[in-house]
């Protein structure tokens, strides 16, 4: 930078006192150095212009003073700049690219005393600018001729905030801030609420659960076609827990104190545990009112149990360490396992989708998996909350499932607590496992035993008061499966039905006796003990389980059951209640699902790795497709012929009768569709239909023989009864075929035709 006297233009600078060329000091704030060295005596000319150093040596040529072009680069003298690096000669701030030539203290190290003199011209005005600092304020001074012609004299040359002419200077950007990268743009609320609902949607557990229930909706095809008038499979038992829905949920918001005094069995007490509750579905059944509703409400949730059976499997199988091809064979093969097409119309068999995935949770809170053992680093107590939280809501829906469950829960305990204090005193130290975490073990775990207390305890004044329900092993040998059993599919298979007919007519109680879990199954585990991505013991200790749940589930067949299921039978609490140890072949539909995730997850993996090798990579995708092909296999062995009858029609007669009442005919099967209409208001009923008949009903149905008479008349009176429905559609074949036209002014009571059936009040 070149500055002179007013008037002349060709002033030299100030010498530096030892004339040697010294380089600006880098900036401090990491920009890189300029290539212009200070000016000194030896690089200017004889007219006091300054040659511009691009390089390592000065190049002469003059300097662009007041609009001259030079034919060397051009150094800029008026605040501006040059597409090359430019020196600032005009009140230019930047310290990294110039050395003060008017004298100042600038990085050569002039003195403050050279500085003010060097910046008075001849009429004794300051030139020099303010100290550099956010703001330069010009000052007048006198008119002279200097670099930029004649004009208004500031303090100094022109500064940064001001132009030749005294007005304010734009501000102009840094000199790199061209090539720096775009400013990212600032995604307003309803973008990135987009991304987030985008990004929910792509997620593998979404993605898995619309799956899972796509996939129920088709395997259960047609239960939603006409959702509100059909069941699956029959309707008796359907109707039997469409009603325990529709009541657990209506009394829970009415009185909650009544809730095991149900409106049927009147007047028994705790008939709402005759048999297994359903009552984790009480909210479901907190919405609608009425038969209709009671039906489409079951349908509904028939259908959510298979999917959430399927996403259960799923997610215990990837916790465990399977692919996801793997882990769909293994939620899919335990969902629709030909076996349970017996069992469809039982919804407390088929709604077992939270124990694998109660027991996913547990697993992922505690950091273990069984393809990578136990990982500390990833335990988490809110899993270990969440998963005794499922724990329980399984247990509220049912013994029949949920009390093995607690069963297998507890032992878990106990072999993990072992292990941890056995590892202990062998190596004197232990995994780690956190305050938290067994804090959350112990909060959860008095949960679940809470409630399974809450739950038995209605079971236990059951079985007080009504001492014969209670089962014997007379029973359970009735419903004890044979070993041909596990190769033998339901009629409701559409593959195997027809062809193991005649298998079927060789079981004495085959809807509970047929328990093929599928070939392919069958073919895929056995697959797994030689062919997996699970360690050898692994596979050895779920082939053991496999082993010990089916000599289980075949009950008496077993050696008489003296080694498996009669010991439990007799000294395991509730035990004794289990009538049908075929349904534990659920524990061996999920241990050959696992046995088969992972030689199905070995395959994805090798041929993952035969199509990354392969050149060209066409072959790729069809090695790809070829890995779905075993849970397009499972699917298909689980399709259904499973009917759905349509459900008897409401009598407009039950619409507004008055309770107590009796229903006639009575008997297990047409009063469980009394129990279903009852939904409309639940007046009390004698009615009701369940896992075992009070001899108080016995007596009523024995003695209503007769009605109307006059001792059936007195009969129901002791007992409350207010009205009695006999339904002329049911009446072919029965007493009252001859009487339901009988006058009855003798009796004392009333007679009324409503709709298809007679109301009698007593």
């Amino acid at each position: 930078m070149t500055t002179g006297q007013s008037g002349t233009g060709s002033a030299r600078p100030t010498s530096t006192g030892n004339g040697e060329i010294r380089p600006a000091t880098p900036p401090a704030t990491g920009t890189p150095p300029a290539r212009t060295a200070a000016p000194t005596d030896a690089a200017l000319d004889s007219g006091g212009k300054t040659a511009t150093a691009t390089g390592d040596a000065p190049e002469p040529g003059p300097a662009r003073n007041n609009g001259d072009k030079g034919t060397a680069e051009p150094t800029k003298t008026n605040g501006g700049t040059d597409e090359a690096e430019p020196t600032k000669t005009n009140g230019g701030t930047d310290e990294a690219d110039l050395a003060k030539a008017n004298g100042g203290a600038d990085k050569t190290g002039q003195s403050s005393t050279e500085k003010d003199k060097a910046a008075k011209d001849d009429s004794g005005k300051d030139k020099a600018s303010e100290d550099k600092g956010t703001e330069d304020v010009p000052a007048k001074g006198k008119a002279g001729k200097g670099k930029t012609g004649k004009g208004k004299a500031g303090v100094g040359d022109v500064g940064k905030d001001a132009t030749p002419d005294g007005e304010p200077k734009p501000v102009t950007p840094e000199r790199w801030e061209a090539f720096a990268s775009a400013p990212e743009p600032v995604p307003s609320l309803i973008s990135r609420a987009t991304r987030a609902v985008g990004r929910a949607l792509i997620h593998e557990w979404t993605l898995a659960a619309l799956g899972a229930l796509a996939l129920a909706v088709l395997m259960t095809w047609p239960t939603l076609r006409y959702p509100r008038y059909t069941l699956p499979q029959d309707y008796w038992d359907p109707s039997l827990q469409a009603w325990q829905m529709a009541w657990s949920g209506h009394i829970l918001l009415a009185d909650p104190a009544h809730l095991w005094q149900s409106n049927t069995f009147f007047p028994e007490l705790w008939s709402f545990a005759f048999s297994d509750t359903l009552l984790g579905y009480a909210p479901a059944g907190m919405l609608g009112s009425g038969p209709e509703d009671a039906v489409l409400r079951y349908n509904i949730m028939f259908v959510l149990a298979h999917a959430l059976a399927t996403l259960g499997a799923y997610a215990l199988a990837r916790q465990l360490g399977a692919g996801r091809i793997g882990a769909a064979v293994a939620g899919v093969g335990y969902t629709y396992a030909p076996w349970l097409l017996a069992q469809a119309g039982h919804l407390h068999v088929l709604s077992n989708g939270g124990i694998p995935l109660a027991l996913a949770m547990l697993a992922r809170g505690h950091g273990w998996s069984l393809r990578h053992g136990y990982r500390p680093e990833r335990r988490h107590d809110g899993w270990v909350y969440a998963g005794w939280l499922v724990a329980a809501w399984q247990l509220s829906l049912g013994f029949g499932i949920g009390l093995p469950f607690a069963y297998f829960l507890a032992g878990v305990v106990v072999v993990a607590a072992i292990l941890f204090l056995a590892r202990r005193l062998r190596t004197g130290t232990a995994p780690l496992f956190g305050r938290r975490l067994l804090v959350a073990d112990l909060v959860g775990g008095v949960f679940f035993a809470g409630v399974g207390l809450l739950m038995a305890y209605p079971f236990f004044k059951v079985t007080e008061l009504h001492p014969y329900a209670e089962r014997t092993i007379g029973d359970i040998d009735i419903f004890s499966p044979p070993a041909s059993g596990f190769v033998t599919a339901p009629a409701e298979s559409r593959i195997w039905g027809g062809l193991h007919e005649g298998a079927r007519a060789a079981l004495p109680w085959h809807p509970e006796m047929t328990l093929l879990p599928g070939f392919v199954l069958y073919a895929l585990a056995a697959g797994g003990l030689f062919f997996s991505v699970w360690r050898l013991r692994h596979r050895l200790l779920l082939l053991a389980g496999v082993l010990v749940t089916m000599a289980f589930a075949m009950g008496t067949r077993f050696f008489d059951g003296s080694f498996t299921y009669v010991p439990l039978f007799e000294h395991a609490p509730g035990w004794s209640a289990l009538r049908t140890p075929g349904r534990l072949m659920l524990w061996t539909t999920l241990l050959l699902g696992l046995l088969a995730a992972g030689a199905v997850t070995a395959l994805t993996d090798r041929v993952r790795e035969l199509a990354a090798q392969r050149i060209p990579s066409w072959p790729g995708p069809w090695l790809r497709l070829a890995t779905l092909l075993p849970l397009l296999l499972v699917a298909v062995e689980g399709l259904n012929t499973t009917p759905h009858p349509v459900v008897p029609t409401q009598p407009a007669a039950l619409r507004t009768a008055e309770g107590p009442l009796l229903v006639l005919p009575s008997n297990q099967s047409l009063d469980q569709h009394v129990m279903l209409w009852s939904t409309s208001g639940f007046p009390d009923v004698v009615n009701g239909g369940s896992g075992f008949t009070p001899r108080q009903l016995d007596d009523v149905r024995r003695v209503s023989q007769s009605f109307p008479d006059k001792t059936s008349i007195d009969y129901l009176r002791l007992f409350g009864v207010r009205t009695v429905v006999l339904l002329r559609g049911q009446v072919a074949g029965t007493p009252w075929e001859i009487s339901i036209d009988a006058p009855v002014d003798a009796l004392g009571i009333t007679r009324q035709d409503v709709g298809d059936a007679v109301v009698y009040r007593l």
